[in-house]
């Protein structure tokens, strides 16, 4: 990631009950500013046109930022649309400053660093030239802890990039999934809509502004914490297999259905109840998570509901 400066955010609040978003293909041909969808190309030898003179495109971060050096994958378009409604893509290229041999004419031209890009439109009149595309971009390094600044597992943690306003639908248009921990996401500058995942439950929702030629870090912190469940015949006893599990909220929302001899849920903090079932015999117990504090929590025989109290309020 190339970027000339950074600035490191922290962030820490709690917003719980948002399911991660769905994985989807990062690719950076989405969403292209300014330009509708593309056709392939006709030709596989842009080199080979009549009359063509060298254009040289180059990209910066910023009007002052020197040009970017790599990374960066370039489109050049007919500006006018085919048949079929789409710009005819005449030339591509990846890498930093690119030179493209072009026939007289209008183009559009788009470079994508990453999820950040830029269109301008040049007109090739038969001399060699030089194009500068501002991005007007920054990257954006995301992370999370728990209280303490206890690390949590990568595995268990992930981000999605959205829009900061919502569309005509109400929803926020989803800019990038699946983001790993630390991760550097190079943007366009702008506010967005962070959501970050511990496990399926834990979520925390925050506007983060990335700046034109800064890396951008920010760190927010999960007020939650991992939790192990296991029925027992006596304190730290086996777990009892084909068990049943729910967990409730203090408002009567499952939060986790599942069975086995373990349940393991990452939860916001709060208080909860914890209802287990085997062989007809239902056992349930209240509890309450502290953020940052690894819980084994056990169901003991004195959790046994009678059964002439499991369906009265």
């Amino acid at each position: 990631m190339w970027l000339v400066a950074k600035r490191i955010i922290v962030i820490s609040f709690l917003a719980a009950g948002v399911p991660a978003a769905p994985a989807l293909a990062q690719d950076d041909s989405r969403n292209l500013p300014g330009l509708t969808e593309f056709a392939a190309p006709q030709t596989q030898s842009p080199l080979a046109q009549a009359k063509a003179s060298q254009v040289v495109l180059a990209a910066q971060l910023t009007k002052d930022a020197p040009e970017i050096p790599g990374g960066l994958t370039w489109r050049v378009f007919s500006p006018e649309p085919g048949p079929d409604g789409k710009l005819p893509l005449v030339a591509t290229a990846k890498g930093g400053t690119s030179a493209f041999s072009l026939a007289p004419g209008s183009y559009l031209v788009h470079a994508a660093y990453g999820r950040a890009g830029a269109t301008k439109r040049i007109t090739v009149a038969g001399e060699a030239k030089h194009e500068s595309l501002v991005l007007d971009a920054g990257g954006l390094k995301l992370d999370a802890v728990l209280p303490g600044d206890i690390r949590i597992p990568e595995k268990q943690l992930r981000f999605s990039i959205y829009e900061a306003e919502p569309d005509a639908t109400g929803e926020r248009p989803l800019i990038v999934p699946d983001v790993r921990p630390n991760a550097i996401v190079r943007l366009n500058a702008g506010t967005y809509h962070v959501v970050s995942n511990y496990g399926p439950i834990a979520v925390i929702r925050s506007d983060i502004r990335v700046e034109a030629g800064q890396l951008t870090e920010a760190t927010v912190e999960h007020r939650a914490a991992e939790m192990t469940l296991k029925l027992v015949r006596e304190t730290g006893g086996e777990a009892i297999a084909d068990t049943a599990w729910s967990i409730l909220t203090e408002t009567g929302e499952i939060v986790l259905d599942t069975v086995g001899a373990y349940a393991s849920i990452v939860l916001p903090e709060g208080d909860y109840t914890i209802v287990a079932k085997n062989r007809e015999r239902i056992y349930q117990r209240d509890f309450t998570v502290t953020p940052g504090q690894k819980q084994d929590v056990e169901l003991l025989p004195e959790d046994l509901i009678p059964p002439d109290e499991e369906f009265t309020d």
